[in-house]
């Protein structure tokens, strides 16, 4: 039996929009099943609601966004399916994969390591789309995002990290992250709730 046709949408081409400051969302559409999550979920909640106002902020500028997600071992999987699953959890998981669902303008990759950026296209994208400037979001702090910042850093991005915009599963390693990223890496760690104030 022959293959059915694709239809004349499946194909086609969307280009990339120039941008010179990328948002990257790491690893927001989340199940989180792992011991620890329930550590985790109420910071990523919190910064949850200020990701959404900082997204919608950059956008506003003309920053284009991407998201970087875990594929978490499900490799017949694609991204709506992750976030399907996702938002259909009744609890602060559903409810933080209902709040930063990607909009159609956005982009999107699966990772199958912690950094945004191994075996992945993201540095492709990020050359394609010009950008010279990344602000980093998402959770954990400690390990996605920071491992994601240092290797923006090392291929020369400006790298800006706001520390109310990351969750870690304690305080203390959330400290850790942002000392390291601002002290050993050069990044930016201003929050990101001073500026969204300022224009308000």
């Amino acid at each position: 039996m022959p293959p059915s046709p694709l239809r004349p949408s499946t194909l086609q081409s969307t280009p990339l929009p120039e941008s010179e400051q990328v948002l990257l969302l790491v690893d927001v559409i989340n199940p989180m099943n792992f011991p620890a999550a329930a550590d985790l979920l109420p910071h990523a909640q919190a910064a949850a609601r200020r990701i959404d106002r900082l997204k919608r902020r950059l956008a506003r500028s003309g920053s284009a966004a991407i998201y970087a997600n875990d594929n978490y071992g499900t490799w017949h999987s694609q991204f709506g399916d992750i976030l399907a699953a996702c938002q259909a959890l009744s609890d602060g998981r559903g409810e933080i994969a209902r709040l930063l669902a990607p909009g159609p303008e956005d982009l999107v990759i699966l990772k199958p390591q912690h950094s945004a950026f191994h075996s992945t296209p993201l540095q492709h994208l990020l050359g394609k789309m010009k950008a010279r400037k990344l602000v980093i979001v998402g959770w954990a702090a400690d390990m996605c995002v920071m491992l994601s910042a240092t290797d923006a850093r090392m291929l020369g991005h400006e790298v800006w990290v706001p520390q109310d915009c990351i969750a870690s599963e304690t305080p203390e390693r959330w400290e850790r992250a942002v000392r390291q990223l601002e002290e050993a890496f050069d990044c930016s760690v201003r929050p990101a709730v001073a500026q969204d104030d300022q224009a308000a």
